[in-house]
């Protein structure tokens, strides 16, 4: 599916933290997690760790705790107490559902590129609805995770969309490095503090307001 006659193919979306509010569910996931191997978690453990796939935070989680443990293993906890927390729902960001239903709407193709494992997708991006995308990509259905490209130009062979030709939008830095290191226009979403604009990278603070026309327009430029 691409939209004839525009620069733009296809909108790829992260979900956790540019879509829907689930940061402090994952700091709390995250919080668990650690206390079982007997560590500590704080803050800037959480924010150092955002955008990145279960397996990578709890290698981190294993190093920081100076323990032995198994990550993959660590990680089904961690991942297990979010789908625990996710009962309670998680709020869209912010202009998301409405920016979402506008690439929806239109002969733009739409995809939901996330870290997130498979089985807690659906749940996570309820409000918004999974079925809202023409596809989704999982973190556990890549053959590596964000920083790596993979997961954006899976994303993109899907859509039968070239990367060039794809808007994506991300809140964290390893996720602006996968998109970007997949040839994508990107957005980040969030703190203009922690990224730098330029070249094929623009910073907004919220996705209200925002339109395909500027999609676009990023796209073209």
């Amino acid at each position: 599916m691409t939209a004839t006659g525009s620069p733009l193919q296809a909108v790829l979306f992260d979900m956790d933290g540019t879509l829907i509010d689930s940061g402090d569910l994952w700091g709390r996931a995250e919080s668990a997690a650690a206390a079982s191997l007997g560590g500590e978690w704080t803050e800037e453990d959480h924010r150092r760790n955002i955008g990145c796939a279960a397996v990578p935070v709890a290698r981190y989680m294993i190093e920081r705790a100076g323990v032995r443990a198994d990550a993959h293993e660590i990680a089904g906890r961690l991942q297990a107490e979010f789908g625990r927390l996710l009962a309670g729902g998680a709020e869209p960001r912010p202009g998301a559902k409405e920016l979402v239903a506008r690439v929806a709407g239109s002969s733009v193709a739409c995809a939901l590129v996330t870290s997130t494992r498979r089985s807690l997708v659906e749940p996570a991006i309820g409000a918004i609805g999974v079925d809202s995308f023409d596809v989704s990509v999982a973190g556990d259905e890549v053959e590596a995770t964000k920083p790596d490209p993979a997961p954006y130009l899976k994303a993109a062979r899907l859509l039968g969309a070239d990367p060039a030709r794809c808007a994506a939008f991300e809140d964290s830095a390893v996720g602006v490095a996968s998109a970007l290191a997949a040839g994508c226009a990107t957005v980040a979403v969030g703190d203009r503090g922690a990224f730098t604009p330029g070249g094929r990278l623009r910073v907004l603070e919220s996705l209200e307001g925002v339109d395909l026309a500027w999609i676009e327009g990023l796209v073209a430029a």
